[in-house]
């Protein structure tokens, strides 16, 4: 008993501390001395997550309160989105994690951490997808802080804030229809997915058809293996497979991870 009251009482400290830490305080933050790679410009991967121990409670701050969300199933908000960089990088988000500035996160008032979000910037329709791991911004007016890579990503650095729409991705394992496969050997052709569930590497997901085209042939070329990227909801998952045997799952699996694709994972179909 004395154990479980320990550790939720260092869960709502983590939780205050970062939220008091100032977040909605830009005067003293700062930009990168170095933009994001290529690799950090990825869009997180969407995965079904349970909820986090802590960030979930509703919640008290600067005088206001907060509800959280149970669920971000139908999601939707437009509004004003913000950045935070240095001053929190390295530091404790809301859910207990720790902020990295070049990861593709973000912070929101109301939703469950984490939450996965397509975030559409309405200046120039640049699209990112993030994973709000933190609570913020408290900042009237705005609803989402995003992270340096992401803020990057959407050509919204010099502004400082734009108008964008969230949209919060909940359907994990939509149902694929024949898809266009790439292969090593031969042009794109169309070949319909089992019905009987198959084992496939996710590599990263984008909104971007160009990158994902793009990504699906130099992935077949390099590995000797068939890559789709089915879409849904204007997201497209670059995935490779179907692999039937474990160990050739698993070394590819690595390969990839050290490649370049760090959020690689295996997920049945």
């Amino acid at each position: 008993m004395g154990y479980t009251k320990n550790f939720l009482l260092f869960i709502a400290i983590i939780f205050i501390t970062a939220c008091s830490t100032g977040r909605y305080q830009h005067a003293h933050d700062s930009t990168p001395s170095r933009a994001p790679n290529q690799v950090e410009l990825r869009d997180a991967i969407a995965r079904d997550e349970p909820h986090s121990p802590g960030g979930n409670k509703n919640y008290r701050v600067l005088g206001n309160n907060y509800q959280v969300l149970k669920s971000a199933q139908g999601f939707e908000q437009t509004g004003i989105a913000s950045w935070y960089g240095k001053k929190f990088h390295g530091h404790l988000t809301s859910n207990g994690e720790i902020y990295d500035m070049y990861g593709m996160s973000a912070a929101h008032k109301n939703l469950p951490l984490p939450t996965y979000v397509k975030v559409t910037n309405l200046a120039n329709n640049k699209t990112v997808i993030v994973r709000v791991n933190d609570r913020g911004p408290f900042h009237q007016n705005r609803i989402i802080d995003l992270s340096y890579s992401a803020a990057y990503k959407l050509d919204m650095l010099k502004t400082g804030t734009t108008d964008v729409k969230i949209t919060a991705i909940t359907d994990f394992n939509p149902k694929i229809k024949p898809t266009t496969i790439v292969s090593n050997a031969s042009a794109p052709v169309t070949k319909p997915v089992s019905k009987n569930k198959q084992s496939y590497i996710q590599v990263f997901a984008t909104s971007k058809i160009a990158l994902a085209k793009q990504t699906a042939s130099k992935l077949a070329k390099q590995y000797s293996q068939n890559v789709h990227y089915p879409m849904h909801n204007g997201i497209y998952r670059i995935q490779i497979g179907p692999i039937l045997k474990e160990n050739v799952q698993k070394k590819l699996l690595q390969q990839l991870k050290v490649s370049g694709y760090p959020n690689a994972y295996l997920r049945r179909l």
